[in-house]
């Protein structure tokens, strides 16, 4: 079996995910279903229904540009992103149904590819006065063409259906544009917006008729095992398709509305060739519009297929196996495809797809939900990990369209939206009964309940209790006993904490636990929860009494956190004026080492954090284990509010013969971690003779509001000049962490 979903041989780019999806977005129902919309809800209602699709579309689109530009997106399209997200079991069952609702909407282009013949085969009946059953040539026809299609995706695959697609598609141009340039039948029609027939269907039943024509804006995802740069690809194609799809829609209504009474919009399916300057066109244009469908439908399901017996979620190994099995040279999903014909070729024999059509739509409509589901909660997870290069930052858009889909399932058929839920439920648990080890609905909630049950620690701390560490997010404290007399500690454990991690600030009181030093400390607590109130912190504020420096720290790194899980990371500040106040600290510090904490200690001056425009981070060849902890560190502070429009900027020194080495790891680390930071704020400082790192970083950092550096344990027992000695430079963070982080 292959060990990757995607095509060792990769080209294809955004042209072909814009042409996949523009090629099932301007399908059959443009041409057979737009005029009887127009006739039963008035161009008003018809643009009202453009609106609402592209209400779930259009953030459906951003939602996928923003999902895939976070993580690789290899084989599989919807599938993939979803099942990456919500875990296999969830993604399984809404992948399957998926796979169903793309192999069965083949047929049903096919078949809307027979009524482009109806024409014909009515004029070679009357004129040629042949006594034929046009429901049997349509017949004989979609079959015929069936077998064409079927053995091009199956000798062939991909490449040649890319081929045929962009010459389809360029037919499917061209016949609407002679449409748009056409006469009206009988004289201009007065422009209104409510004129309907007299007997009309409702709005959310011509709602129904009318939706899969929204539902190819996905269609392009399909593709992304065999896209060269699925990050670029599939944002640029998918948006450029949304927004193309949405004014030809308008452009065809507005016209058929000023060319035509709403009686014979009604009554004649296909309208729109009497309206277009050359009459064959229309016809034309729908096989063309069919068949592109078709052929879009066809690359795309074998390849979600393929994806799902890659995860092996299904209940026989051997199936698994054979589904996801590709051809050897370039993947292509040979035995997926297989399945798809054989769907295909079913329903096209049994003819009347009314009812499955209704289902398909109740599953894209499930899938889009999903989709804007998983962008929604990432953005309400606020994981660190959760970077995306191309960001619309609007989760509520996201919110709207999740909700929006699952209410139109119901409002459009609630029968066939229950039945669609309840197909997918019975997937879903034949799943789990097969694959109980595979990750489900806790995956999907995990980061949500993050946010929401901060004071739930033990649900939290069981929810967590084995998961690996693979993201890390900052679970800090800070332990200090100058709460009243410099701020910058609170402060950057604020920035911090701000919505990736979780912050505790003690302030230290010496002496014992008895009334007095309690009383001291619930007043130091308000003094404390007063004081933070202007600055609208997320932290969570505490005092501690003990006899002792030392034993306060002993005491502090043993707890939980009130977060619900341990802390990771613990924070000093020193004054550098007087930096006798960090002695306890430094010398605590194999406490920390035993305890596998990260450790900061901030060198505060009198410039503090300046303008908050500039963040330094000065990288050495000491810091191998530091480096990433240190740059996650920036980019976190970065994104606080208080640090809006901040630039990072990373110096490096090292010896010259590793600077091209180190420069390129560096840039890879960037580009690879989606960090905001330009390669062109990447510098490489050499240090001249007997030249010291602090000098180059007074030198070079004047200016900063942050400067980060590392340091290593063997400093702290060492001379702890490197603390001290950087003359009038702002505020120096150090940074040393237990464990090196990744940055994915």
């Amino acid at each position: 079996m292959q060990k990757s979903l995607t095509n060792p041989n990769a080209g294809f780019g955004s042209v072909a995910v814009f042409m996949t999806a523009i090629s099932t977005i301007l399908g059959a129902i443009l041409f057979l279903r737009f005029g009887y919309a127009v006739a039963h809800v008035g161009l008003g209602g018809v643009i009202g229904i453009i609106v609402i699709g592209h209400i779930v579309t259009v953030p459906t689109a951003l939602a996928v540009a923003e999902i895939a530009t976070n993580q690789r997106v290899q084989g599989g399209g919807a599938y993939f992103i979803i099942s990456r997200s919500f875990g296999l079991n969830i993604g399984g069952a809404i992948g399957f149904a998926l796979f169903l609702s793309q192999a069965i909407s083949v047929a049903f282009y096919i078949i809307a590819f027979g009524e482009a013949f109806e024409p014909l085969l009515a004029y070679m009946s009357e004129q040629l006065n042949l006594h034929m059953d046009v429901v049997v040539l349509k017949r004989i026809i979609t079959l015929v063409v069936m077998t064409i299609l079927a053995l091009i995706a199956v000798l062939r695959g991909a490449n040649i259906g890319m081929k045929a697609l962009y010459g389809v598609v360029a037919l499917l141009f061209v016949s609407i544009a002679m449409f748009l340039l056409g006469d009206p039948i009988d004289g201009n029609q007065p422009l209104t917006l409510n004129e309907t027939i007299k007997e009309h269907d409702s709005f959310f039943y011509v709602f129904t008729i009318v939706f899969p024509a929204f539902t190819g804006m996905a269609a392009g995802l399909g593709l992304s095992g065999d896209l060269k740069n699925p990050k670029k690809s599939i944002p640029r194609g998918t948006l450029l398709a949304t927004l193309v799809g949405m004014l030809v829609y308008i452009a065809v209504a507005v016209k058929l509305a000023v060319s035509a009474s709403v009686e014979d919009l009604a009554s004649d399916q296909l309208i729109m060739s009497r309206i277009a300057i050359w009459e064959p066109i229309i016809p034309i244009g729908l096989a063309a519009a069919s068949l592109s469908s078709a052929i879009g439908s066809m690359l795309v399901a074998p390849r979600t297929l393929q994806a799902i017996g890659y995860d092996s979620i299904m209940p026989f190994s051997n199936f698994n196996n054979w589904i996801a099995r590709g051809r050897k040279e370039d993947n292509e999903p040979i035995n997926g495809s297989l399945i798809t014909i054989i769907i295909a070729y079913f329903f096209i024999v049994i003819g009347d797809v009314d009812f499955v059509a209704k289902i398909i739509s109740m599953f894209f409509m499930a899938t889009y939900g999903a989709i804007c589901l998983i962008s929604f909660l990432e953005h309400f997870a606020a994981d660190p990990s959760y970077r995306p290069t191309f960001k619309y930052n609007r989760w509520i858009f996201s919110l709207i369209g999740a909700l929006l889909s699952f209410w139109l399932m119901f409002k459009m058929n609630w029968a066939y939206a229950a039945l669609s839920s309840l197909i997918m439920a019975v997937i879903y648990h034949l799943i789990t009964i097969a694959r109980p080890e595979k990750q489900g609905l806790e995956k999907l909630f995990k980061g949500v309940v993050f946010q929401l049950s901060r004071q739930i620690q033990i649900f939290v701390q069981r929810a967590n209790k084995e998961e690996e560490q693979s993201h890390w997010r900052p679970f800090a404290i800070c332990v200090t006993e100058d709460s009243f007399k410099r701020q910058a500690a609170f402060d950057m454990l604020r920035w911090i904490c701000y919505k990736h991690g979780f912050g505790t600030y003690i302030h230290f009181i010496k002496g014992f636990l008895n009334k007095e030093t309690h009383h001291e400390s619930q007043e130091v607590l308000s003094r404390l929860i007063k004081q933070s109130e202007g600055s609208k912190s997320r932290l969570y504020l505490d005092t501690i009494i003990s006899p002792s420096y030392t034993s306060a720290i002993a005491q502090v790194i043993q707890l939980s956190g009130i977060s619900g899980k341990g802390n990771n990371l613990i924070l000093f500040e020193f004054s550098r004026s007087n930096p006798e106040t960090l002695k306890d600290a430094l010398d605590n510090y194999h406490l920390y080492q035993a305890t596998g904490f990260d450790v900061c200690m901030l060198n505060s001056s009198y410039k503090g954090f300046g303008y908050r425009r500039e963040i330094h981070v000065w990288i050495t060849a000491k810091d191998f284990r530091n480096a990433n902890l240190m740059i996650l560190l920036a980019y976190i502070i970065s994104g606080h509010p208080d640090w809006h429009n901040a630039v990072i900027k990373i110096f490096a020194t090292f010896p010259q013969n590793q600077v091209e080495k180190q420069r390129a790891r560096l840039l890879e680390l960037i580009q690879g971690g989606r960090l905001p930071i330009s390669p062109t704020n990447v510098c490489f400082i050499p240090l001249a003779d007997n030249q010291t790192i602090q000098e180059a970083i007074v030198k070079n950092s004047a200016d900063a509001d942050l400067t980060v550096a590392g340091f290593t344990p063997d400093q702290v027992t060492n001379d702890q000049s490197w603390l001290v000695d950087y003359g009038d430079l702002g505020n120096v963070l150090f940074v040393n962490t237990f464990n090196k982080k990744d940055i994915k």
